[in-house]
């Protein structure tokens, strides 16, 4: 790993590296590290991202040992000393979609009376991911940053960002992935599946049941979805990364999925329909 310190500081990664390894989960092993220079001598993982490998055949198993390493880490990993993701992060995260997707993809500029209708739903979105228990949120953690390794699957990676946030918000990132999707319904079993995982370990209190579960996962992963949409957006007119676009139609699919199924926000969905409408991102993406 080459991360020069004037472009990166390496540290978080190596410091949240040893929680992690010290809670059982396989991360890169480092075997030697020079810091004033940005060189880290690290395990080579292979090339076999969840991603390539994923399919209608592997994906409980996957999604199975994926689970197992996600709960390692809400029940060993102690995040409370990390940054907090609290109002003012999904707020802000919230903020970039009306900036960067509508304004800069969609060329479209809200007026009052969108402002008000885009921060009444962002502020019911935020009201209910702060009501979940806090825990260890690796952030990112999806079939892009972990690995189908030789032992130990998953090996996980570019978990230099976690903080001490809400209990649904990792296992939203990996079950309703910004780059691979399955049917609803598969998903909410798998969702029925980590909610009593929890119960058995006492991570979740006895009042909350699935269908409560279910609200809290649904709103997180918007959450992070609209965010995804204008960030997205960002990394190809900002920075130029170009390929970050394909995967558009699938958050935006997601995002009015979930809008839908609440009606406190059928109002942002139609929004979001109105000016996107017979625009490419309206294209729904197929399912894993």
């Amino acid at each position: 790993m080459d991360c020069p310190p004037e472009h990166e500081d390496v540290r978080p990664w190596l410091y949240i590296g040893v929680r992690l390894k010290a809670a059982g989960l396989h991360v890169p092993e480092v075997y030697a590290q020079d810091l004033d220079q940005g060189f880290l001598l690290i395990e080579d993982m292979g090339t076999q991202l969840y991603l390539d490998v994923l399919d209608e055949s592997h994906a409980n198993t996957l999604y199975s040992a994926a689970m197992d390493a996600l709960l390692l880490m809400q029940t060993r990993v102690n995040s409370e000393d990390l940054p907090m993701f609290n109002h003012d992060v999904m707020m802000n995260g919230l903020l970039i979609m009306p900036r960067w997707f509508l304004g800069h993809y969609l060329e479209h500029t809200p007026d009052d009376n969108e402002w008000v209708l885009i921060k009444k739903a962002f502020a019911f979105i935020v009201g209910n991911v702060l009501a979940q228990p806090l825990c260890f949120v690796h952030r990112d953690f999806h079939s892009r940053n972990l690995m189908l390794v030789s032992h130990r699957t998953p090996g996980i990676l570019d978990f230099q960002g976690a903080l001490n946030g809400p209990i649904t918000y990792d296992l939203a990132s990996l079950l309703r992935d910004a780059y691979i999707s399955w049917p609803d319904a598969r998903v909410q079993g798998w969702v029925r599946s980590y909610w009593q995982m929890l119960c058995d370990n006492g991570l979740i209190d006895d009042e909350v049941d699935c269908a409560c579960f279910q609200r809290w996962f649904d709103l997180t992963g918007l959450q992070r979805h609209l965010r995804l949409l204008g960030q997205f957006v960002r990394l190809e007119r900002r920075d130029g990364k170009k390929g970050y676009l394909k995967d558009l139609p699938r958050i935006y699919q997601y995002v009015l999925e979930v809008a839908r199924s609440y009606p406190e926000l059928n109002s942002l969905a139609d929004l979001l329909k109105y000016h996107a409408a017979d625009h490419a991102v309206t294209q729904a993406p197929p399912a894993g």
